[in-house]
């Protein structure tokens, strides 16, 4: 079997003396591992293409279990990303949720754009990487099925107060008046009303909107708890992100 299709280098690992084995969020067919025969070599036309964060136009063929990339042609380079260790680090943090979550050898059309659309305003430094970050992780969340409840306290209806809890365990609300659980994150009425711009909101305004720092260090534990406890995972690249923004 052959097919072409567009897709961004999600990780890549080094297979022998020349050879890589990289991962592929593809628009039509998910994530998919496959083998790069001689694209270690600099010299390689699948070099550039199979590199991290490389997006590119590339030619799977399929034996048995197997895929190979034949051709592979560029058609963006994050390079802004790599020469920031950084935005690097977060960037990787968003890979490694793109493996996590997306669907393999499934459709992904929205998966891939969504972490497209993170990756370029991240490197155009139009929007603030604590905004980039709730968005990307809850918007995932939501693709993949995992959409929370945020209309109302579960308990007794209410919409809004000046604080609220967010449960990432069950991903609904309660407000104060009817108390938190262990892990409830606790909401401002902006950082909430941010909350749900990033579920609800249309895919076209989902990083159109502001936010005081104090509300986006609650959006971002909102959204961190809410994945840790929905893929029960620990996600080492986010670790590695939080101590090289220590030092920075």
């Amino acid at each position: 079997m052959k097919f072409q299709t567009n897709g961004l280098i999600i990780k890549e690992q080094s297979y022998g003396e020349n050879d890589k084995l990289v991962w592929v969020l593809t628009a039509s067919h998910g994530v998919l591992r496959a083998f790069a025969k001689g694209a270690k070599s600099i010299r390689s036309a699948k070099c550039a293409p199979t590199s991290l964060l490389s997006y590119s136009r590339l030619t799977f063929y399929k034996s048995r279990e197997t895929y190979i990339i034949g051709d592979a042609a560029s058609l963006r380079i994050f390079s802004k990303l790599r020469a920031d260790v950084k935005k690097m680090c977060l960037a990787q943090y968003f890979c490694e949720l793109a493996l996590t979550i997306c669907p393999q050898e499934q459709p992904a059309e929205p998966f891939l754009s969504l972490l497209l659309n993170s990756l370029y305003l991240l490197s155009q430094d139009t929007r603030s990487e604590n905004l980039i970050k709730p968005c990307l992780e809850m918007r995932l969340a939501c693709l993949a099925g995992y959409m929370p409840d945020l209309l109302m306290c579960k308990s007794c209806g209410a919409y809004s107060a000046p604080h609220m809890y967010f449960l990432p365990r069950t991903g609904t609300l309660s407000c104060a008046s009817c108390g938190g659980t262990d892990g409830a994150v606790l909401l401002g009425e902006a950082a909430l009303r941010a909350l749900r711009h990033t579920v609800y909101a249309d895919d076209a305004k989902l990083f159109s909107f502001r936010l005081s720092d104090e509300g986006l260090e609650q959006l971002n534990r909102a959204s961190e708890a809410y994945l840790h406890f929905r893929f029960e995972k620990d996600f080492k690249t986010l670790s590695f992100y939080k101590a090289i923004t220590l030092t920075t």
